[in-house]
């Protein structure tokens, strides 16, 4: 599918809002954006990169299937923890998709 390019001014129309409060909503969340230089990440961090809930993020850490971190007094998860929990995941779908077979 293409991607049809749109204008600020006209995004902002569409959202009701004047093209400073959609450029001022942008500005606020770059810094939830996707950093990849982390070593370690939050919670939430951590959650949102899998596209998860908080609640969720913190019953994987407590099941074990995601190792955590304590640094201090923070809690945190190692990046790379993340995309082993999801090879995992695949690999064992992928296991059970050929055992249905």
């Amino acid at each position: 599918m293409p991607e049809i390019p749109i204008s600020a001014a006209l995004l902002a129309d569409a959202l009701g809002l004047t093209e400073q409060q959609l450029l001022d909503l942008v500005q606020a969340n770059i810094s939830t954006a996707y950093d990849p230089t982390l070593v370690a990440l939050t919670v939430e961090e951590a959650a949102r990169r899998l596209g998860v809930g908080r609640t969720t993020m913190y019953a994987l850490l407590a099941a074990g299937e995601i190792p955590s971190i304590v640094i201090g007094r923070l809690r945190r998860i190692p990046a790379e923890a993340l995309s082993d929990y999801v090879a995992a995941r695949a690999k064992t779908a992928q296991s059970t998709v050929a055992l249905a077979a």
